[in-house]
């Protein structure tokens, strides 16, 4: 199984053998959210492919089952527009029923199985012309189950961590790398160092109808990013939002539009957003819902929808 990745108006496509990526035939032109502070987008539907405000290019790979010529083609597109290049690689296969048990895949980072996956993934992003940030197995303070990388002890993730950025730098100084949890209490316990980190990125998501109906009350983007923030600042590291999105009735997009890029004095931090432009792939928590954060389809009208409708 092939992973052929999400570049720009290319899309995923995964089967035994296909002879070329696919372009989409048409996607909306889209403008970032009004402000100053540098924005970046996972945009694998090409919505923001000609919008000159945006500086940084997200990409997500597996490092399992991919196909690595086609990193390339992400170069040249983040190249062609000026965009940095944010690569998030994730320790597992998309396809879910050949996937791993954390088990298997903690053994397999321990005794060097998996050096091979990232000396291979690294050995293509050097030769990248955009400058590029690694971004590996996100959000690991998450107890949700969603990732087999998450909620493991923290001095295994830890170890893991470092043997990844370690195996990296053999093959290129290059880079720069990303620890990126969600911004929880404890986070703090899967700080692997600032010999290994040169940014935090965290995770900053609204959804109106499950704030109303869980909460008791719709959340602001400083709602959400506010504490996140005061936690990793007590590591003295530049700090980003490595995956925003927010979906909702037209005021509540509107709010956050206009809070994301602007009047953000207070965050002297905060060196980025960046906006995942994509339907969500995991159920939303405590529910069955599939958020769709892409632009506009995020904007749902004058009235929020209930979830489940």
């Amino acid at each position: 199984m092939i992973t052929f990745l999400s570049i720009g108006c290319f899309n995923v496509k995964r089967q035994a053998i296909v002879s070329s990526l696919f372009t989409c035939l048409a996607f909306p032109v889209l403008a970032a959210p009004p402000g100053e502070l540098p924005f970046g987008v996972y945009d694998p539907n090409g919505g923001f492919t000609n919008d000159t405000d945006v500086q940084i290019e997200h990409l997500f790979l597996p490092w399992e089952d991919v196909f690595l010529p086609s990193l390339l083609d992400a170069d040249s597109y983040a190249l062609e527009r000026g965009r940095s290049v944010l690569v998030t690689i994730e320790p597992w296969t998309w396809t879910a029923d050949e996937r791993n048990t954390p088990e298997i895949l903690i053994a397999g980072i321990a005794n060097g199985t998996y050096d091979i996956n990232i000396q291979a993934i690294c050995g293509v992003l050097n030769d990248f012309k955009s400058p590029v940030t690694i971004r590996w197995a996100q959000e690991m303070e998450d107890a949700s189950g969603q990732f087999i990388w998450a909620d493991w002890d923290p001095d295994i993730y830890i170890s893991a961590y470092k043997r990844v950025v370690s195996t990296c730098r053999e093959i290129s100084d290059k880079f720069d790398y990303m620890w990126s949890p969600l911004g929880h209490e404890g986070l703090a316990e899967y700080f692997p160092g600032p010999d290994y980190t040169d940014i935090i990125g965290l995770s900053v998501f609204g959804l109106q109808a499950w704030e109303i109906d869980v909460l008791g009350q719709e959340q602001s983007f400083r709602d959400i990013f506010e504490p996140r923030y005061q936690r990793a600042l007590q590591f003295g590291l530049p700090i980003a939002v490595a995956e925003l999105g927010y979906v909702g009735s037209d005021s509540y997009v509107a709010r956050w539009n206009n809070e994301v890029r602007q009047n953000l004095e207070d965050f002297p931090e905060l060196q980025a957003v960046i906006y995942f432009n994509q339907q969500e792939v995991y159920p939303w928590p405590e529910t069955d819902d599939l958020p769709d954060w892409q632009f506009p389809q995020n904007s749902l009208g004058t009235q929020a929808a209930s979830l489940g409708r």
